[in-house]
């Protein structure tokens, strides 16, 4: 299990992840020197439905999860407002159609990453290792593979870092992240979202951060409620 900023993507990692995405012309990689940059606070527009009026009114909750969020794991803003994410769509581990709907129930980390993306892949094995440790009925790091093409680079890459722990989701699309980036949720990769059992956001990051830390280990806890 690592602490600190073992996996943490070196200046020549970040400049590698430019490149890469310049080459990949499919989103553009949010990376920052300091390790664990961000973006400005967005402002979503929260529509009628039941589930986003529900979500909205837990806007206290998502202040509260992400005042925990310190350390190495600093850069998680508050959801403002949370919002209902129930409909985000990709692909299980059978390769077979979902939506975060079907973890109801579940403290979820979701994660987007691709195998161009430097950054995304230097946190790899810091999610594994977050999964294997906390994860439970109650939580799971659900890491999303947006990779065009099919599943060989990704899963040979997952292979070679010895990922155990991560279940293999995907989207070759491309429709997930966009879907993140009309809601204002998502500049580019890697990109990570805090979502509670309802479905609601409650907290979200752009670029990478050290997932198997004790910093991100007592976030986890304060939003499954065991540090109120």
């Amino acid at each position: 299990m690592a602490d600190g900023n073992q996996f943490f993507p070196a200046p020549r990692l970040i400049l590698a992840a430019l490149v890469a995405g310049v080459l990949a012309g499919a989103v553009a990689v949010y990376v920052s020197e300091s390790g664990s940059g961000n973006n400005a606070p967005a402002q979503v527009a929260v529509d009628d439905s039941k589930d986003d009026v529900a979500c909205a009114a837990k806007a206290d909750r998502a202040k509260t999860v992400a005042a925990a969020a310190t350390g190495q794991v600093a850069a998680l803003l508050p959801a403002d407002p949370p919002q209902s994410l129930k409909s985000l769509a990709f692909n299980d581990p059978g390769g077979k159609p979902m939506t975060l709907a079907d973890h109801a129930g579940k403290t979820v980390l979701l994660n987007l990453w691709a195998t161009w993306c430097a950054p995304c892949r230097a946190e790899m094995p810091a999610l594994d290792a977050l999964q294997k440790e906390m994860g439970s009925d109650a939580f799971e790091v659900v890491a999303v593979n947006v990779d065009a093409g099919d599943d060989t680079k990704p899963k040979k890459f997952l292979k070679e870092i010895g990922v155990e722990a991560l279940g293999y989701y995907r989207d070759s699309t491309m429709a997930l992240f966009n879907d993140l980036k009309t809601r204002g949720l998502a500049l580019g990769l890697p990109v990570t979202m805090l979502i509670d059992g309802e479905g609601c956001l409650i907290a979200h990051m752009n670029g990478p951060a050290e997932w198997s830390s004790p910093d991100a280990k007592r976030l986890v806890e304060t939003a499954l409620g065991k540090s109120d």
